[in-house]
């Protein structure tokens, strides 16, 4: 066999073996009779911040799809028109991987409204933290990357026109640094990918954090309010949370009324030579362990707790509608077809009377198939 037909059978070996892929099967093991998904979300799945967690066909993380014609792909799939597939698309397997969405129809006569929050940890933290400029920004409907860029450089940025090049590293550090990421967070975000050096990073991390002096205080005001609760064993408040222990468990109350649990919290001395906040839970290796945290760790377990809670408000004020799915910031609702998008965003803008104040922002579209737009 020549080289280069070795080549090609390995590469498309390598294309069908995405793992992605196998989500149609998880579709045929999981479809019900009446062609429903069941059993895919299950409650509290995440220990830390109390998100459901996804199950069997695992909404959570479905590829995203940049198709243009997403219709007439399917069509083609449905067809088995392979070659005209790949003569369009160039990949058939990476034109499955990107059908998989669309593989959730609504029903006849129903199509579905698919409506997400608009940046909800950054509209939290900046209402937790008091952050004002970033609340101004959110209350005038300003993009949060180029007005993060504005303040991080000192000069004007809009996307699209003037120093647009510096709302991608307002971008990055927006998603990289809100809690207590440094350069390794860069990276991890895929900064070096996006056109930064290494160079700059250090820079970034630093002018970010003089650009949120009141999230860098948040971080600190909550690592000592944890601090405190554990060794002094009294209840400890910073805002609207407060911490304290309970039969050796760290509980934060959340606004919801909601808490955050870590048990057998204690500070003990950790390889740092410092005094480190600890906890029971599950490491990284999935194995019941001692866990080290800190400030902005706990910071990010709060944020995303609450944005949880946003959402959980907002599909209990949806009670009236079909919620087919959910995944984080967004719900899935099946709806009579002549449904305005706007009467399910403006519901899931209706600021809980726990958080008063907070600035929400709900987008949607409508579609007869599940996709991302």
């Amino acid at each position: 066999m020549k080289e280069s037909a070795v080549k090609e059978a390995l590469m498309l070996y390598g294309q069908v073996q995405k793992s992605s892929l196998a989500k149609y099967g998880a579709m045929i093991d999981a479809v019900c009779d009446d062609g429903r998904a069941r059993g895919m979300f299950r409650f509290y799945g995440a220990a830390r911040s109390g998100r459901w967690a996804g199950r069997h066909i695992q909404l959570q993380n479905l590829p995203r799809n940049s198709l243009e014609d997403l219709d007439l792909a399917r069509r083609l799939v449905m067809e088995g028109d392979y070659e005209k597939m790949d003569f369009l698309y160039g990949s058939v397997p990476d034109t499955l991987s990107q059908l998989i969405r669309t593989a959730f129809v609504a029903r006849k006569g129903y199509t579905f409204i698919v409506s997400d929050f608009s940046s909800i940890e950054a509209r939290v933290l900046a209402y937790m933290a008091r952050e004002k400029w970033r609340i101004d920004s959110f209350a005038a409907n300003k993009d949060i990357y180029a007005q993060s860029a504005q303040r991080m450089f000192s000069k004007p940025v809009v996307k699209g026109g003037i120093n647009s090049d510096l709302r991608q590293k307002g971008k990055i550090a927006e998603l990289a640094l809100g809690y207590g990421g440094g350069e390794g967070a860069l990276r991890a975000m895929g900064a070096l990918d996006m056109g930064l050096t290494a160079e700059e990073l250090p820079n970034l991390v630093n002018i970010w954090r003089h650009a949120n002096p009141h999230i860098v205080s948040y971080w600190w005001q909550v690592d000592r309010a944890v601090r405190e609760a554990i060794g002094e064993l009294r209840v400890t408040r910073v805002g609207i949370l407060s911490f304290y222990m309970k039969k050796g468990t760290l509980f934060i109350a959340l606004p919801s009324g909601r808490r955050l649990a870590y048990p057998g919290a204690a500070l003990k001395g950790s390889t740092y030579g410092k005094t480190a906040i600890t906890y029971m839970g599950l490491d990284t290796k999935r194995k019941w362990n001692r866990i080290e945290s800190y400030g902005p760790k706990f910071v990010e377990n709060i944020i995303q707790a609450i944005s949880r809670d946003i959402l959980a408000y907002a599909m209990h004020s949806l009670r009236d509608y079909f919620i087919c799915g959910h995944v984080h910031d967004e719900v899935i609702v099946e709806c009579r077809e002549g449904t305005a998008v706007e009467e399910i965003t403006d519901i899931m803008e209706q600021t809980p009377d726990w958080m008063p104040g907070l600035l929400l922002r709900a987008d949607g579209y409508e579609t007869r198939c599940y996709r991302k737009m």
